[in-house]
C-alpha cells in the first residue's frame, strides 16, 4: 500500500486505471467501528457510480463502494511465477487448444467457435483469443445463435490471472447475466524433471490410438461415440498411456499432446482401489520420456481448483499454477 510521509494509507487510482491490476484495502463495514481493513488484489475492471469492480485472479469479482476505500495503487500486470517455464497467456491457450479439437469450429475474428456434440465444454465454448471484429453484444448474439442452430447451450472460455488475460471480458459476461460455472486452472513445469522421475514407468503402455480398454478406465466415456473419439484423437502428436489391471479396465490411464515445444497432460485416471501406488506418476513419467524423445521441453496440464490430491501431485512434480480459466454460461440456458 501507499504511505505519505506522515504515516497515512493514500488512494492513488482512479476511474483511468480501469484494465490494470490493482491493489486496494478498504474499512471492513462487516465489522464493529474500528475493526479493520479488507485488501483485495485483481484486475479493475470498472469504476461507476461510486462502486469499483475487481476481477482476482480465480475469477471472483469483487464489489467495492468507493466511500470505503482508505488506500490503492497500481501493481505489476502479473506477479513472476515462482518457477516453470516462461510463456504468455496467448500461446499457452493455443497450445491447450490444439490438444483438445473440436469437431467442427468457426472463426469470429480473433474467437474461434468450437462444437463437438456436447463432448466437454473446453470443446463446445467459444475460446475469445483477440477481438471478434464487432461489438461486444453482436459478437454474443452470434455465438448464441451459433450454438442454438447445433442445439448446445453457448458457452464461453475465458482466463483471469496473468497478463493478457481476459478480467474485463469475465466482467462483461458477467454484468450481461452469464454465470460462471466451472472453474481451474492450467500449470506448468519443466519436462525433464517429470521424465526424471523414479517410477516404474517400463510397466506403462503407450499407444497412439485410443481403444475401448482405455475408455473402460475414461470416467468421460460413459457414452461414446465418434465425436469422442475424434476428440481424443485429435492434436499434433498424440499418445495414450495404460497400466494394464489384473481384471477389467487398466489400473492408471493418461494422454498426452506433444505440440512443439509443449507436452499436455490429460485425462490422468487411476483405479480409486490402487490410487497411493504411483501409478499415476508411473503414467506421467511414462508420457514424458517419450514427449522428450519428440523434442518437447516444457509441460502443462490442467486441474480443478478443488483437486487437493491432484495439486499436491503436481506440485512435487515442479509444477506451478500458470492462469486459471472459466467457462462462462448464456443467459437463460437450461
Amino acid at each position: 500500500m501507499e504511505f505519505t510521509a506522515g504515516g497515512r494509507l493514500k488512494v492513488r487510482i482512479t476511474p483511468s486505471d480501469v484494465g490494470k491490476r490493482v491493489s486496494v484495502r478498504r474499512v471492513d463495514e462487516g465489522g464493529a467501528r474500528g475493526a479493520g481493513f479488507t485488501d483485495t488484489v485483481g484486475v479493475l475492471t470498472s469504476w461507476n457510480d461510486g462502486v469499483l469492480v475487481i476481477t482476482r485472479r480465480t475469477g471472483e469479482i469483487v464489489r467495492i463502494a468507493e466511500r470505503t476505500l482508505v488506500a490503492g495503487k497500481a501493481v505489476p500486470a502479473a506477479p513472476a511465477r515462482r518457477r516453470g517455464p516462461a510463456a504468455t497467456y496467448e500461446e499457452l491457450a493455443r497450445v491447450t487448444a490444439r490438444s483438445w479439437q473440436p469437431v467442427e469450429s468457426e472463426h469470429l475474428g480473433g474467437w474461434e467457435l468450437r462444437a463437438a456434440s456436447g463432448f466437454t465444454r473446453r470443446a463446445n465454448s467459444v475460446l475469445p483469443v483477440g477481438d471478434p471484429g464487432r461489438p461486444l453484444d453482436d459478437a454474443l448474439a452470434f455465438a448464441r445463435r451459433w450454438y442454438a442452430d447445433r442445439g448446445l447451450p453457448a458457452y464461453v472460455q475465458t482466463a483471469t490471472g496473468a497478463e493478457g488475460t481476459q478480467e474485463l471480458l469475465c466482467a462483461e459476461l458477467t454484468e450481461r447475466g452469464w454465470t460462471r460455472e466451472v472453474s481451474a486452472e492450467v500449470w506448468v513445469g519443466g519436462l525433464a524433471a517429470v521424465g526424471d522421475l523414479d517410477a516404474d514407468a517400463d510397466r506403462v503402455m503407450l499407444s497412439r490410438t485410443v481403444d475401448e480398454a482405455w475408455l473402460g478406465r475414461y470416467q468421460r466415456s460413459a457414452e461414446p461415440g465418434p465425436h469422442m473419439l475424434k476428440v481424443l484423437n485429435g492434436g499434433p502428436s498424440v499418445w495414450f498411456a495404460a497400466i494394464p489391471g489384473t481384471d477389467g479396465p487398466p489400473a492408471a490411464i493418461g494422454r498426452c499432446v506433444v505440440d512443439g515445444r509443449w507436452a499436455g497432460f490429460m485425462a490422468v485416471e487411476v483405479d480409486p482401489a490402487q490410487r497411493r501406488a504411483g501409478l499415476a506418476t508411473a503414467v506421467m513419467a511414462a508420457l514424458a520420456r517419450r514427449a522428450l524423445e519428440e523434442g518437447a521441453s516444457a509441460a502443462w496440464l490442467q486441474v480443478e481448483e478443488d483437486n487437493g490430491g491432484a495439486r499436491a501431485l503436481y506440485d512435487g512434480m515442479g509444477f506451478a499454477a500458470h492462469h486459471s480459466y472459466h467457462h462462462y454460461k448464456e443467459p437463460y440456458a437450461a
